[in-house]
């Protein structure tokens, strides 16, 4: 099996890249339902046959990778560069705010963004860690590492986000949620 493997993970690529393809062409062409379904089952495919041989932990995340590398390189390929546009304002990204800043509404966001976005990542990290099944080490290991993700992720989100109670609302209400949601199971 060790002189396959190349070949495999080849052919995983591939079938990536094919599935890749025919998702492309059904965003393309939206009348063709065919292709959606025809790219999903590709996928699923790919999935389950590297199971079967690898294991049902190993196969499916060697897949998952060479897949994702295969999409990738299709995704790589339709990449086009465009020309830049005469006036610079027209190609910038639009302003959260066209309002006038004001200090207090940076201070809050900025405190919204910081300790309460902390809170609710901790709070998802928490809840994964306690609620997924497999070995502690590897929940709590996963549930480290996706904290900084997700923290990040609301920092952008929050100052991004132009209605500082609809963030206020989201953060809190996520760590509420996760936090109330471990605390009735319990680290076991």
């Amino acid at each position: 099996m060790a002189d396959a493997t190349p070949l495999a993970a080849l052919a995983l690529i591939a079938a990536g890249a094919g599935a890749a393809l025919l998702l492309r062409r059904a965003w393309r062409h939206r009348g063709e339902r065919r292709f959606v379904a025809l790219g999903w089952a590709a996928i699923a495919v790919a999935l389950i046959v590297p199971a079967l041989f690898l294991g049902s932990a190993r196969g499916p995340f060697i897949a998952e990778t060479m897949i994702s590398i295969g999409a990738l390189i299709v995704v790589a390929r339709g990449v086009t560069v465009r020309e830049k546009r005469g006036n610079g304002r027209q190609s910038l990204a639009p302003e959260p705010s066209e309002r006038p800043s004001a200090v207090w509404r940076g201070v809050l966001r900025w405190l919204l963004a910081g300790p309460v976005g902390m809170i609710a990542a901790m709070g998802v990290g928490i809840a994964y860690a306690v609620w997924v099944p497999g070995a502690p080490q590897t929940r709590l290991l996963v549930a480290g590492l996706m904290i900084p993700v997700l923290w990040g992720g609301a920092i952008a989100w929050t100052l991004a986000d132009n209605r500082i109670l609809r963030a206020t609302a989201v953060l809190v209400g996520v760590s509420v949620v996760t936090f109330s949601a471990a605390v009735l199971k319990g680290f076991a």
